[in-house]
């Protein structure tokens, strides 16, 4: 086994114990009335309503010709709605539409600092008027737009194919639009276009021929609730409205578990994980130790992805499912130093020296730990694939699972599209998932760097420091 130095350890502590620093407390500075954001902390996280409450607005149509409004069209700025909550990483989210009345009925989470929260301002900028755009390319880029909004596209309407026998998207272009989409097919084939909302991707697949009837029927796997909510999207981005708000009708909610449900979860925390360090310091020793440190650097990652740590980034809305995916992430982790902790045992047992233990500790363990991680991803992996944003900055991190996602389908022209549907179970996929990327990164290759640089100090090197039997 290649010795690894005993600088290592205090390098790996004093990096977890900064960056848990950094992750729960973050990083500012006041210069005046003027707060700059270095990196966020805990208090940055985003709560769902469950846990601090939030707002509830009721939008409108602000229609100054005075045409009427359709069950369509509410239907469609309902789908505008959806589509910008997931695009400011909002899933704790409840949209109610009553078509009698014209009207959408919004509730949404606080914001992390609610002193200085405006949700006036924050509606006001759900409900601004949607466009659609269809671009060339995989990427947005405005100089590389072929039809926008109600301009170019009339309407789109979810069908069943009959010929192929599978649901799908048929798009009427007007006579404008109908020209600028024959060009741009006749020139793209086997090319892409891409379909946008604001910064948010809808669709994106490769042109398979011209289109020059100002006809396109968007085909793929589609199931009839996808292929609708697809031509929701579409039509909303041509509706000639933006959403109005009366500030007279902002209603506070109150949290479903109450105004000191956070500190007694916090608390609860803070209690089990100090119980968890204490019994696995008394059953292992020194990698019982170890597996602490870990634990803590583990937390911090989850912590720092939830918060938007980076200051450019958004915060993650937290539920209590997504806290649930976060202590079932811990709990594999506590599993992963177990399984590892009881072969090193094992193997000095069999009279191995502290080395060879700690070598064949971690070598037998990893295969389990493996295992039992990635299935779980792969399960975490699928649920934000279906359940969370298509094109939102945590969507861009899993880009190959949702490449295969895009690029096995057949579709005609070429456009594929991932679903928006979020919620709890996105919350709780999401936790889970970087939970588990964290557990390796801490519970498998920190803790084997800490425990075989500890080994290399004369004054740890005593077998019933690693569980053995005292010499």
């Amino acid at each position: 086994m290649k010795k690894t130095r005993k600088i290592v350890f205090t390098i790996v502590v004093v990096l977890i114990f900064v960056f848990a620093y950094l992750a729960f407390f973050g990083v500012s500075n006041w210069y005046g009335d003027k707060e700059t954001v270095y990196f966020k902390g805990a208090n940055d996280i985003r709560w769902g309503i469950d846990i601090r409450g939030g707002v509830e607005a009721v939008f409108a149509p602000e229609n100054k010709d005075g045409s009427a409004i359709t069950d369509d069209m509410m239907t469609a700025a309902e789908s505008v709605l959806k589509l910008r909550l997931v695009g400011q990483n909002i899933t704790d989210y409840e949209v109610y539409t009553d078509n009698d009345a014209n009207q959408i009925i919004v509730r949404f989470p606080w914001q992390s600092d609610e002193a200085d929260y405006d949700p006036a301002a924050a509606i006001e900028e759900l409900g601004a008027q949607a466009i659609v755009k269809f671009v060339e390319g995989e990427s947005y880029d405005e100089k590389k737009i072929i039809l926008q909004g109600s301009a170019d596209v009339k309407s789109a309407e979810a069908q069943y194919n009959q010929e192929d026998q599978q649901y799908g998207v048929s798009l009427i272009l007007t006579s404008a639009g109908k020209k600028k989409f024959a060009d741009a097919t006749s020139r793209l084939v086997g090319q892409n276009i891409s379909i946008w909302m604001d910064e948010t991707m809808l669709s994106n697949a490769t042109v398979q021929e011209a289109l020059t009837d100002g006809r396109a029927f968007i085909s793929g796997s589609f199931t009839s609730e996808s292929a609708a909510t697809l031509a929701n999207q579409i039509n909303a981005g041509t509706l000639p409205f933006k959403l109005s708000v009366d500030d007279t009708k902002l209603r506070i909610i109150n949290p479903t578990l109450g105004e000191k449900s956070l500190e007694v979860m916090l608390l609860a925390g803070i209690i089990a994980f100090a119980v968890i360090c204490i019994l696995l310091i008394i059953r292992y020793r020194l990698p019982g130790l170890v597996a602490c440190i870990s634990l803590l650097g583990q937390i911090a990652g989850i912590i720092a992805c939830t918060s938007g740590f980076l200051s450019p980034f958004d915060s993650f809305t937290l539920t209590i499912p997504g806290i649930t995916g976060i202590i079932l992430s811990i709990g594999m982790g506590v599993d992963a130093n177990v399984i590892t902790n009881e072969r090193i045992r094992e193997e000095l047992a069999k009279g191995k020296t502290i080395d060879g233990a700690i070598k064949e500790g971690f070598s037998q363990s990893f295969t389990a730990i493996l295992d039992g991680n990635v299935t779980t991803m792969i399960v975490a992996i699928i649920l934000m694939g279906i359940f969370g944003p298509s094109n939102g900055f945590w969507a861009k991190i899993l880009w190959v699972f949702m490449w295969l996602y895009n690029h096995s389908i057949g579709l005609i022209p070429g456009f594929a599209i991932s679903n928006s549907i979020t919620g709890s179970i996105y919350s709780f996929g999401y936790t889970l998932l970087i939970g588990i990327v964290f557990n390796f990164v801490c519970g498998v290759w920190t803790s084997k760097l800490m425990t075989r640089s500890a080994s290399r100090f004369k004054c740890l090197r005593k077998t019933w420091l690693y569980g053995g039997a005292s010499k």
